[in-house]
């Protein structure tokens, strides 16, 4: 673990060097690149360099418990246990921070919702989903484009599909991944029974093209008019485009643009990111068999999170988090939910990292 930190200190010396030669700075690929690793590695390097000073003070202090006089030595007692802790805290921080970044955090999503089991009221609460989301978006500076939709006469949601594009999208909504259920009255129900809901939400990362290779010969693709609520046509040209993917018989429609070519474009942009995520749900998959304890698999088969009504309540059963916000969190406010859901994976990662980081620690005080 220290010679892995010792190797990230000495990369980050060179890459000081780099940024101050005339050669990288003009160049415009280079420059941007070694500033972000630059900044990346500094916040580990900082930590890493107050560790080795408080390892040097306790050493010092230690010495002092061999000095004939009694107050200097009580001193230094109270001084080891000060460091001790202080190292504690550093080591901490070290393994947290040496927990491999998920490279998916930063990019845009493409966020799949739809209605399961529930009929009308599971569409219903499909919208509801679509517009909490938006709302949380727009609390965030996102921007939330719909790819494709399928309404509802009631105004719900058999079927939706958006883009969230903005800085970090993927490392706040990836946890939203799973079924959604919902406990309420329906409108239509005259007894006032309580009718129970699922909706699915899918969040994939948006894929590059270097991360998903698709050939065009396995592509087939038809054109038809958009259609809109209800089913009327919204347009009098076949601008709407399907794609289907032959090997994987993913099929991806798109009939938000009035462009054709536009349209083509934004579907394959999601049957790119569906692929790339297939990908993931394989590799998971494999490392779940290969270890019991694999965190984050991402098994969108999973009863996530209960909202109901008559309660007021909502519930995310993977950490067994309760709050009485439902309207607040119908609103957009998602925050502490996700926080908690950070918080929970996070403290999961690091006691999956390595041990080594203690075990010296515990080697150096001894």
């Amino acid at each position: 673990m220290f010679e892995r930190l010792e190797g990230i200190e000495e990369r980050y010396s060179e890459l000081e060097s780099l940024l101050s030669d005339p050669a990288v700075v003009s160049n415009r690929e280079l420059y941007p690149k070694y500033v972000r690793e630059h900044a990346e590695l500094g916040k580990i390097v900082e930590v890493y360099r107050d560790y080795r000073r408080v390892l040097g003070e306790l050493e010092q202090s230690r010495e002092l418990l061999s000095d004939s006089d009694p107050e200097i030595k009580e001193l230094a007692k109270s001084e080891i246990d000060s460091l001790n802790s202080r190292l504690e805290e550093l080591e901490k921080e070290l393994k947290k921070l040496l927990i491999p970044k998920d490279p998916n955090d930063e990019k845009n999503v493409f966020l799949e919702i739809r209605a399961g089991t529930g009929g009308e009221e599971a569409s219903l609460f499909a919208g509801d989903l679509f517009r909490m989301y938006s709302r949380y978006a727009e609390s965030k500076g996102w921007e939330v484009e719909i790819i494709d939709a399928h309404w509802t006469d009631s105004g719900g949601f058999k079927e939706v599909i958006a883009m969230v594009k903005g800085k970090g999208a993927f490392s706040h909504l990836k946890y939203e991944s799973g079924t959604h259920r919902v406990q309420r009255v329906p409108s239509t129900e005259a007894q006032g029974r309580i009718h129970t809901s699922a909706v699915t939400v899918a969040v994939l990362a948006e894929a590059e093209d270097v991360e998903v290779h698709i050939d065009p010969n396995d592509i087939e693709v038809d054109v038809f008019r958009s259609s809109g609520p209800g089913g009327q046509s919204v347009n009098t040209t076949d601008s709407a485009v399907r794609l289907t993917h032959l090997p994987s018989g993913m099929v991806v429609t798109c009939q938000d643009e009035k462009s054709q070519h536009k349209n083509k474009a934004k579907a394959m942009k999601v049957l790119r990111a569906r692929l790339y995520d297939r990908q993931l749900q394989e590799q998971n998959e494999k490392i779940s068999r290969e270890r019991k304890n694999q965190v984050g698999s991402g098994d969108r088969s999973e009863r996530i999170r209960t909202y109901n009504f008559p309660q007021g309540r909502v519930t995310d059963h993977r950490i067994g988090l309760t709050l009485y916000k439902l309207e607040q969190v119908l609103q957009g406010q998602l925050d502490e939910i996700i926080d908690e859901l950070a918080g929970y994976y996070q403290a999961q990662a690091l006691q999956n990292a390595e041990p080594q980081v203690a075990e010296t620690a515990n080697l150096d005080r001894s």
